[in-house]
C-alpha cells in the first residue's frame, strides 16, 4: 500500500506555498515604493502581472500537462515557487531597474502558483481517500490558513525585526517551497484518466453543465476577490483602522472565515449535502455583500465583509468536486480550465470594485453595490445547476 498521507501532505504545503506568493508581496507595496521609487501606478502592475502570468498557467495546462507529465510540472510549480520568492529579495538590488527585479520574481512564482493551482486538484482527487468532496474542501482550506500564517507571521516579523529586514524574511518563506519539492519528488502520484483518455478542450466545452461551472467559478473568483481585496481599505475607511489593523480586520478575518467554512464541509461532509451547504453559502453571500454596500452601521458593513469569507468559501472547491462527478474523465483540462475561469473572475472583480468606487468618489460603498452582482448571478448559478442535478437523477436522463 503505498503513501498518499505523503501526497496529501504535499498537496498541504503545495497549497500554503500558493498562498505566500499571492499574499507576501502585497504586504510590501509602501516599502517598493518608498525604497526603490517605484511609482504607485506601477506598482498596481504587480498583482495584475500575478494574475495574468496565472492565467496563461492555466492554458499551458489544460494543453500540454498531460504530454509532460504531473510529477515533473508539480515539483516544477514548487522550485519556480523558492526561487521567485528569492529573487524578490535578491533581484531589485541586482539589476538596474528595481520595478524590473520585481516584475522577475512576480513572474517566477506565479508561475509556481498557477502550477499547483490546477495541479492540486486532481492530484488530491486521483488519490483513494473516501469522501472526495470533503477531501477536496479540507485542501483548500490551506491556502486560506496559508493567507493569516502569511499576513500574520510577517506582521509580527516585521514588528520585531523592522521592515527593513523583509529581504531575509522572503527567503525565509522560501523554504516551504523548497522543502516541498522533495515531497512532491518522492510520494505517490496517481492520474485521474489514462494517458489520452481525458476529455479534450473542444468536448468540454460542448457539454452545457461544463458552461454552468465555468459561470459559477467566474462569479465564485470575483465575489471573492473583490470583498478580500477590498476589506482593508473598507475597514480603513468605515472605522478610520491603520494600515496594519485594517489589514487584520479585514483581508486576515476574511481568510479565517473562508478556512472555517472549508473545515467545517472537510470535517462533516460526509453528513452534508453539497449542493444544499453551496446554496445556503450563495445566500449568505448576497447577504454579505447588501450589508457591506447599504448598512449605515460600520461594525455591520465590516461583518459583512469578514463573513463574506464564510459564504465564498464552499463555492471554489464544490464547483471543482461536482464537475469531478460529473465529468470523471474531465482529466487535467477540466481543472486547468475552471482554474481559468475563477481567476478571471478574480482579476475583473476587484478591478469592477475599485473603478466604480473610483467614479463614485471615493465611495466604497458604491462599489460594493455593484459587486454585488456577482454573488446574485451566482446564486442563481447554483438554483440552475441545482435543478439539473435533480433532473439527472430522474430515470431516463441523462447528464448533460
Amino acid at each position: 500500500m503505498q503513501n498518499y498521507r505523503k501526497t496529501k501532505t504535499a498537496c498541504y504545503l503545495g497549497f500554503i506555498a500558493q498562498a505566500i506568493a499571492a499574499n507576501f508581496a502585497p504586504l510590501l507595496f509602501l516599502k517598493f515604493h518608498n525604497d526603490y521609487h517605484v511609482p504607485l501606478g506601477n506598482i498596481a502592475l504587480i498583482s495584475t502581472c500575478f494574475f495574468f502570468t496565472q492565467l496563461l498557467v492555466d492554458l499551458f495546462c489544460a494543453k500540454f500537462v498531460d504530454k509532460i507529465g504531473y510529477r515533473i510540472c508539480i515539483v516544477a510549480s514548487e522550485v519556480c515557487s523558492a526561487a521567485g520568492l528569492v529573487g524578490l529579495a535578491l533581484l531589485p538590488d541586482i539589476l538596474p531597474d528595481p520595478f524590473t527585479g520585481i516584475l522577475c520574481s512576480v513572474i517566477v512564482y506565479a508561475v509556481g502558483s498557477g502550477l499547483i493551482e490546477v495541479l492540486g486538484s486532481p492530484i488530491m482527487e486521483a488519490c483513494p481517500f473516501e469522501n472526495k468532496e470533503a477531501t477536496m474542501s479540507l485542501l483548500h482550506s490551506f491556502y486560506c490558513w496559508g493567507a493569516v500564517g502569511t499576513i500574520l507571521i510577517s506582521t509580527l516579523f516585521f514588528l520585531l525585526f523592522g521592515m527593513d529586514s523583509w529581504k531575509w524574511l522572503a527567503v525565509l518563506w522560501a523554504l516551504i517551497p523548497a522543502v516541498n519539492i522533495y515531497f512532491f519528488s518522492t510520494c505517490p502520484i496517481k492520474y485521474l484518466v489514462e494517458d489520452g483518455k481525458g476529455m479534450g478542450i473542444r468536448e468540454l466545452f460542448r457539454k452545457p453543465l461544463f458552461w454552468l461551472a465555468v459561470c459559477l467559478m467566474v462569479c465564485s473568483g470575483a465575489s471573492e476577490l473583490a470583498m478580500a481585496q477590498w476589506a482593508s481599505a473598507y475597514a480603513e475607511a468605515a472605522l478610520g483602522l491603520s494600515k496594519a489593523a485594517g489589514d487584520l480586520a479585514g483581508p486576515c478575518m476574511f481568510a479565517v472565515t473562508m478556512g472555517i467554512s472549508r473545515v467545517i464541509f472537510g470535517k462533516y461532509g460526509d453528513r452534508m449535502d453539497l449542493m444544499k451547504f453551496m446554496t445556503g453559502s450563495g445566500i449568505l453571500c448576497v447577504v454579505c455583500y447588501l450589508l457591506a454596500s447599504l448598512s449605515a452601521n460600520p461594525l455591520a458593513g465590516l461583518a459583512g465583509c469578514i463573513v463574506c469569507g464564510f459564504s465564498v468559501g464552499i463555492m471554489w472547491p464544490g464547483t471543482i468536486s461536482i464537475s469531478s462527478e460529473r465529468f470523471p474523465a474531465g482529466g487535467t483540462a477540466m481543472f486547468a480550465l475552471l482554474a481559468m475561469a475563477g481567476d478571471l473572475g478574480g482579476s475583473i472583480g476587484p478591478g469592477i470594485v475599485g473603478r466604480i468606487t473610483q467614479y463614485a468618489g471615493d465611495n466604497i460603498r458604491a462599489g460594493m453595490g455593484v459587486g454585488l452582482v456577482f454573488p446574485v448571478i451566482l446564486l442563481v448559478m447554483l438554483f440552475i445547476l441545482g435543478r439539473e442535478k435533480r433532473r439527472a437523477r430522474k430515470p431516463g436522463n441523462s447528464p448533460m
